[in-house]
């Protein structure tokens, strides 16, 4: 790959330099890559941030200037070694039907929007989104962007915010991502090119081929043709790294492997399911073996149910029934079986759920599932911060978070899971087989999972410490696979 005289064009904003990652298809690893990128910066000393203009998902975190932004944007801030902003994820939508969406501006949210209204506001939001990038600038000299799907979506081209309408904007470069393992990289790359402006195409500076397996050799031919055929750099291939398990933005990761007697967890996996990261650890444990049970599939037995975060609590818990869930949980607890809630899952455990001012959809009630003496109302202000908490009646300590807009009362709560600086959280029935609360993130410390579910087999790891070395391995991969010379005179190193 004869690249090394390439050069990129830039404007230099108040000394800051501003590369963009965008992705032919979705999920073709713009986040990865991403997080490689900001890992490598920052292991040699640079002071780097991670922006995503908009994106569209269900897993959120609660950012130190209490906002909200996609979770995949906070994990790269973590690569960074930052406390992640809101700045860094400027609009955030969360999809609560197959045409709406919870719009977070900033951090905060605006309201609800269909699909056309949203498209009416994007000149709106386009400002948001320049001024959060203008002012995270200001405060780090590298900024890697990400972009959203792909850029060659025609339908969503005109005032587009969350590909080349912010490369443009902002005239920064563009590297192309296209994931081999799906088939067909050339024509990705080549295809999403023909569909780009003349000044678009000028935009992208290189390419990067990810999860490849096998040999690279195998691939030079038709590396040479798309340097050839393109005018553009490869700037690597990017291997499949096996075993990677990082926060994503919706996808539901596959259950983790286990080996001798594990605790049966299993989780139903809702079709607007969020914050899902909350089992990220429970797939790493030795001592669980985790089931997810989507729609049309039988739960097999379990230990333990945990019913998870929801954005549309009361469909979601809908879904449940129809779904047969609720005689199966009712013949779990008269085996012994126990059950968690997590937010949206531990309001479905009440008497019931009211949404009076539509919160999430269409204003009603709904019988919840009766397990705990309690019930919730949907309210205006979503309640976010991030907490520390101790868990009941123990003591081991929780770093978590809030993100939730109920609020909870009844008789249950007289019997609290977690101990938040003196603030009482969730509830736990009077045998203890029923519990839930509203702290995500619960189980990413080392033995808040076993002190809670106490699997046969105890583990020591610790899911903060495994993000780390997943974030490392990643900018080792970047390090050695892809052209760390042409990078560094990209980012004007």
């Amino acid at each position: 790959m004869n690249s090394e005289n390439q050069s990129a064009p830039f404007r230099v904003t108040g000394g800051s330099v501003t590369l963009m990652v965008q992705g032919t298809t979705s999920d073709a690893g713009k986040s990865t890559v991403v997080a490689a990128l900001c890992r490598w910066l920052a292991r040699q000393g640079v002071a780097v941030a991670p922006f995503k203009p908009q994106n569209m998902a269900l897993n959120s975190a609660v950012t130190g200037d209490g906002g909200e932004i996609g979770r995949s944007t906070a994990l790269q801030a973590l690569a960074c070694g930052l406390e992640p902003h809101s700045d860094m994820n400027p609009v955030l939508l969360k999809p609560q039907t197959d045409r709406g969406a919870q719009v977070i501006l900033r951090g905060q949210v605006l309201g609800n929007m269909d699909a056309i209204a949203y498209y009416e506001y994007k000149t709106t939001a386009r400002e948001a989104v320049l001024a959060a990038w203008h002012d995270l600038s200001a405060r780090y000299p590298i900024i890697i962007a990400e972009g959203a799907g792909s850029p060659a979506e025609i339908n969503l081209r005109e005032n587009d915010i969350a590909n080349m309408g912010f490369a443009e904007a902002v005239d920064c470069p563009v590297i192309l991502v296209a994931d081999i393992d799906r088939g067909g990289v050339f024509a990705q790359l080549v295809g999403t090119l023909e569909l780009l402006s003349e000044s678009e195409r000028e935009r992208v500076v290189g390419f990067v081929i990810n999860r490849f397996r096998g040999d690279p050799a195998l691939l030079q031919s038709g590396l040479d043709w798309l340097e050839q055929r393109t005018g553009k750099p490869v700037l690597g291939v990017l291997p499949y790294l096996h075993g990677l398990l990082l926060d994503a933005e919706d996808a539901v990761a596959d259950a983790g492997e286990h080996v001798g007697e594990a605790l049966n967890v299993v989780v139903p996996v809702f079709p607007r399911i969020s914050n899902h990261n909350d089992l990220d650890p429970l797939r790493l444990h030795p001592g669980i073996a985790l089931h997810l049970v989507g729609p049309g599939q039988t739960p097999p037995p379990a230990d333990w149910v945990i019913l998870p975060g929801s954005k549309h609590t009361r469909a979601d818990l809908h879904w449940l029934r129809e779904q047969g869930w609720e005689p199966y949980l009712q013949r779990h607890l008269r085996y012994g079986g126990r059950i968690l809630g997590i937010c949206g899952g531990f309001q479905m455990l009440g008497k019931a759920i009211h949404d009076p001012d539509g919160i999430e959809g269409r204003p009603g009630s709904s019988d919840g599932l009766g397990l705990l003496d309690m019930e919730t109302t949907l309210v205006a202000g979503k309640q976010l911060r991030q907490v520390g908490a101790r868990l009941l009646p123990g003591g081991e300590a929780v770093a978590g978070y809030e993100i939730h807009n109920g609020v909870t009362g009844g008789p249950a709560l007289q019997r609290p899971l977690f101990d938040v600086g003196g603030r009482m959280d969730g509830a736990v029935s009077d045998d203890g087989q029923v519990m839930g609360g509203y702290l995500h993130g619960l189980f990413d410390r080392a033995g808040v999972c076993d002190a809670l579910l106490r699997p046969r087999q105890e583990s020591t790891a610790d899911h903060e410490q495994h993000r780390q070395a997943v974030l490392d391995r990643l900018a080792d991969s970047v390090e050695q696979h892809l052209n760390p010379p042409l990078l560094r005179r990209w980012l004007r190193l």
